[in-house]
């Protein structure tokens, strides 16, 4: 290859330093040093056995080269696929190829100069031409033949997906008998496929892990390329954003990079943003409670798809009333979650899909964790909370922000807070009954908040300090309107009310004292709805180098941490909170 770069390599996600992002690096050995020992090498079964899974990987993940960069056109991808390196390449390749005319051909050609000249000397021929970086696995998807600069790594990915290769020049991976070389393509040795694996994967490269500097196989780098190829894909489509804060962006434009060099188009309005997708055939990114006017009709009257984004299940710690970018989101194209009145790509989920023990699993690893740590979506709140009566039965009801759009949507016909309380009550004449306010209510950022006395009519305690988890630990049974913590107290195996209607409820888990969700049929175990909710459904960035992570490692960042970081507009927003709380007459 011109360039000495490894084919595993991490794709250039925007606002992160290369070497911040970066997978794999070269070995210290020439490339092709190793392609002559590798030659002259008998791979051990072991190594045998381990090239060839390594193979399978590349082909099933689709990773390895710039496989972030745009598909190829649907229509124009061919059996033969024509990757000349220059002009002389490309009239070479027309002038020796007998295929052409009789099959249909794609020449590929790089956004240079000459480029131009051979894309007219191609098309006159009646070959399809793409000029500009592609993915590769796209460009290889219909393709039984590849005609390439020796030096191309295309001719690595090919072989890999057991598609022939024709070389029209010396390079590094002509020569050795896996390719039909050009005339005058001197011999080098002979190499079998897996040999060239070993030596292009193993041999030739190390690999560390980004998040924690420590070393990785190939194996596991292939796996998180995959991982990364995941969220691209999924993002690929979506041209114009709405309804997005201001102070979120860049976290936003992180989560939702589709791999282009094209910047993510942030909108205040609805039609500018409908004409953008429109022009690009692609989708709207809105997050719903900021989602401008006339939005829905529009798009609609464009027929561009709208995918809703909100807040994921673990939160950066801090509110997001209070201006703390998410580090996870969830991007929907059915409905939200938290919307019943129709299907959510969650609600697919946990509906449909075979659950692999492997998933099964790491979310029992996740709940482990997450309660080991006391991580909460809710983190505001401190310590310990023990002061409670130690016999009889002991509940918690959660508050919430009273013009939500889970409890407009899916609030089950509960009045408010105090209604709330009222039912909770009524269903528990005997507990000793513990209110939490939300946060965001108590800083008064949020409508909700009801006086204390009349509270207390129905509730033995107001807390307000304690940390949610801690609260959790505490009680017995947790009764909720829509809340998450609804979803906390599962993991923590307390017995769960719902008086709304949450994506938790309706699967066996939680008494459901609201209307039921006719759809939701299927029994889940705590470790499915997990699998489902924390796995699958979301997105995770992490908040030290702002790369695309699992759940894993932004819980492990969030153990860490220790506290909200303070930061002026974060404690601008507290203060604006403060001051509204003391206008309303409550205490701070």
């Amino acid at each position: 290859m011109r360039s000495r770069q490894c084919v595993l390599r991490s794709p250039p996600f925007p606002g992160v330093k290369p070497d911040t992002g970066a997978l794999s690096a070269p070995g210290a050995v020439p490339l092709d040093a190793i392609l002559t020992a590798c030659s002259q090498t008998v791979l051990a079964p072991a190594m045998i056995d381990r090239a060839t899974a390594l193979q399978r990987a590349m082909v099933e993940q689709r990773v390895g080269g710039s496989f972030w960069d745009p598909y190829v056109a649907h229509e124009i991808i061919s059996p033969i696929v024509l990757r000349p390196a220059d002009m002389g390449q490309a009239q070479a390749m027309l002038a020796a190829s007998a295929e052409i005319g009789s099959r249909r051909c794609l020449a590929v050609l790089p956004a240079t100069r000459w480029a131009k000249g051979a894309a007219m000397l191609f098309e006159r021929e009646g070959v399809e031409v793409h000029v500009g970086p592609t993915d590769p696995w796209s460009l290889l998807s219909g393709a039984d033949s590849l005609h390439a600069d020796g030096n191309d790594e295309l001719i690595f990915l090919a072989l890999l997906a057991g598609i022939r290769v024709r070389t029209v020049s010396s390079g590094l991976f002509a020569g050795w008998g896996l390719t039909e070389d050009a005339p005058g393509v001197a011999t080098k040795g002979k190499l079998d496929l897996l040999r060239l694996i070993h030596a292009m994967l193993i041999e030739g490269a190390t690999y560390r892990n980004c998040f924690t500097s420590e070393a990785m196989t190939a194996e596991e780098t292939i796996a998180q390329l995959g991982f990364w190829r995941q969220g691209i894909d999924a993002n690929r489509g979506i041209a114009a954003a709405c309804g997005i804060a201001w102070w979120k962006r860049r976290e936003i434009r992180a989560f939702l990079w589709d791999g282009s060099d094209s910047p993510l188009h942030f909108h205040r309005r609805a039609r500018p943003a409908v004409r953008t997708a429109a022009m690009r055939r692609a989708d709207i990114a809105v997050w719903p409670s900021r989602a401008p006017a006339g939005l829905d009709a529009a798009a609609a009257e464009a027929q561009v798809p709208v995918r809703q984004v909100e807040d994921g299940f673990i939160r950066s710690v801090g509110l997001g009333s209070a201006l703390h970018p998410p580090l996870s989101i969830v991007v929907d194209r059915k409905g939200i979650y938290y919307d019943p009145t129709r299907p959510s790509d969650l609600e697919t989920l946990l509906s449909e899909t075979r659950f692999s023990q492997e998933l099964l699993d790491r979310a029992e690893r996740l709940i482990s964790v997450i309660v080991a740590a006391g991580i909460s979506k809710y983190a505001s709140g401190r310590g310990r909370f023990t002061d409670i009566p130690a016999e009889g039965r002991r509940v918690l009801v959660t508050g919430q922000v009273e013009d939500d759009r889970s409890v407009l949507l899916g609030g089950g016909g509960v009045a408010g807070n105090l209604d709330l309380v009222r039912r909770a009550r009524a269903a528990e004449p005997d507990a000793y009954i513990i209110f939490k306010p939300h946060p965001d209510v108590e800083a008064g950022h949020r409508k909700g908040a009801v006086a204390d006395a009349v509270i207390l009519r129905f509730a033995d305690r107001i807390v307000r300090d304690a940390a949610m988890p801690a609260l959790l630990d505490a009680v017995d049974a947790v009764h909720v309107w829509t809340s998450l913590a609804g979803f906390e107290a599962l993991l923590r195996g307390r017995e769960v009310f719902t008086h709304g209607q949450p994506f938790f409820a309706g699967w066996g888990l939680t008494t459901d004292l609201g209307p039921p969700v006719a759809r939701r049929t299927r029994r889940l175990s705590v470790t499915e709805l997990v699998t489902g909710a924390l796995i699958l459904y979301p997105r995770y960035l992490d908040p030290m180098t702002l790369l695309p992570c699992a759940p894993e490692i932004l819980i492990a960042r969030l153990a860490q941490s220790g506290g909200a970081q303070r930061t002026l507009l974060t404690e601008l927003r507290r203060l604006q909170g403060r001051m509204r709380v003391r206008l309303a007459g409550r205490a701070v």
